[in-house]
């Protein structure tokens, strides 16, 4: 089972333990992620003009050499996942666009959309599969009580990322469930943390992040995971440490048996 591989910016600074421990746990799983070459930012916001044609040319660079090595494109951190398939949609629908796009980059060989982008979760649900995620594990998270946060850009707008009820989302309470842990349903687990005005409103941004991990407490939840960089930076510096956030393949390639999960957690015997 082979993906090509579009890390991002960040996974390769702030975010190593992201990528480092979804490689760890891909190779155990039998995934083989092929890092695309010379790849560039995807432009980490997606541009909400039709007429922004350059922002949107690194994405559709990865979409297209992805494509050209006959294989899905397989994304990790949320906002990349977000705006890589939101750029493809716009490939595959948007002619004018489409044109403008093709005209910049290759025009003798143009790239239309062909190209599936798969998010990691939707790897493990779709491709493994959760049963056999819950085969490998060799050390389960027993009766550790695990919050998802899905966060706002993995799910929205969900006619185009098609990645889960965006209302009720269920991927990660089923991935937390694989790796032996509980899963803890709790309000505000797909609003946003307010990572986007973390900068300009840090009031807002702390309120925002509060509201998350204050009802992921109160609902009995002992740690938090997340597949989004800047989630989980906000959650960290504006949660007020109402519970440990971590990504989400952390605790996958601790349950493996391949890493330790930094800041432990008890678990029952």
């Amino acid at each position: 089972m082979e993906f090509s591989y579009f890390p991002g910016c960040t996974l390769k600074t702030k975010a190593r333990d992201l990528d480092e421990t979804a490689r760890l746990a891909a190779e155990a799983l039998g995934v083989t992620l092929r890092e695309l070459p010379e790849w560039q930012c995807c432009g980490a916001v997606y541009p909400m003009s039709r007429e922004e044609i350059a922002v949107r040319l690194s994405s559709v660079r990865a979409l297209m050499a992805a494509r050209d090595e006959g294989r899905p494109l397989l994304t990790l951190c949320s906002a990349c996942h977000h705006v890589m398939k939101r750029v493809n949609h716009d490939m595959q629908t948007d002619e004018g666009l489409r044109t403008k796009a093709n005209n910049y980059l290759q025009p003798d060989k143009p790239y239309a959309g062909e190209t599936r982008v798969v998010h990691y979760l939707e790897m493990l649900r779709d491709e493994v599969g959760f049963g056999e995620v819950a085969r490998k594990v060799t050390s389960p998270f027993k009766g550790v009580k695990i919050a998802a946060y899905y966060g706002c850009m993995l799910l929205r707008p969900s006619a185009v990322m098609r990645f889960d009820n965006p209302e009720n989302p269920s991927v990660m309470e089923d991935f937390i469930s694989a790796i032996g842990a509980a899963p803890v349903r709790f309000p505000y687990r797909n609003e946003c943390c307010g990572g986007y005005v973390a900068l300009d409103d840090r009031g807002a941004a702390r309120k925002a992040s509060r509201r998350v991990t204050r009802a992921a407490a109160q609902h009995g939840a002992e740690a938090l995971i997340t597949a989004c960089p800047l989630c989980l930076y906000n959650l960290k510096e504006n949660g007020g440490g109402e519970v440990p956030v971590h990504y989400f393949t952390e605790f996958l390639a601790a349950a493996l048996g391949l890493k330790t999960l930094e800041g432990g957690l008890a678990r029952a015997s």
